[in-house]
């Protein structure tokens, strides 16, 4: 199901842990296979879970918990983009506003062309950079303006 350089990588996090504690590294061997995958199928989740060695319930738990992990398919660009209350009272939820009247879909919606993804999230502990947006749950974008918000979606070909 995953290839050999992903299997390698959760490799390399289950060994930062003594094997008793195994459980550990399940949030990292996840983010490995949802990056080869692009999404964590019940089917993935389940391989993941036996290879690193505990119940897939628990594995399930983590992936329904936090919202990095998807769960179904996304666009090629996942904006998830915080209106916690600090960054809400900082531009947040303009930003948020602005990106749906842009993108032309709502919270949890994908593009129809596939090309974007939009979450809502919750803090994301840079809150003296608000309004941020986090891309594909690996790039912070700080300062999202609507200025910024455009030049980053002039990037991605969005007018």
């Amino acid at each position: 199901m995953l290839s050999a350089e992903s299997l390698k990588q959760i490799d390399f996090e289950l060994a930062k842990y003594p094997k008793e504690r195994n459980r550990s590294a399940i949030m990292g061997a996840l983010r490995i296979a949802q990056v080869e995958l692009g999404y964590l199928s019940v089917e993935t989740i389940d391989y993941v879970a036996e290879y690193v060695g505990i119940p897939a319930a628990q594995a399930l738990e983590v992936a329904t918990f936090y919202n990095m992990y998807d769960l179904k398919p996304v666009g090629a660009q996942k904006i998830t983009v915080c209106t916690n209350l600090p960054c809400a009272l900082r531009g947040g939820m303009a930003a948020g506003e602005y990106l749906k009247e842009k993108l032309g879909i709502g919270y949890g919606e994908t593009s129809a062309d596939g090309k974007f993804t939009l979450v809502e999230g919750e803090c994301m502990g840079a809150c003296g950079d608000a309004p941020v947006l986090i891309v594909n749950n690996h790039k912070m974008c700080s300062f999202m303006t609507k200025d910024a918000i455009d030049a980053k979606l002039a990037e991605w070909g969005v007018k």
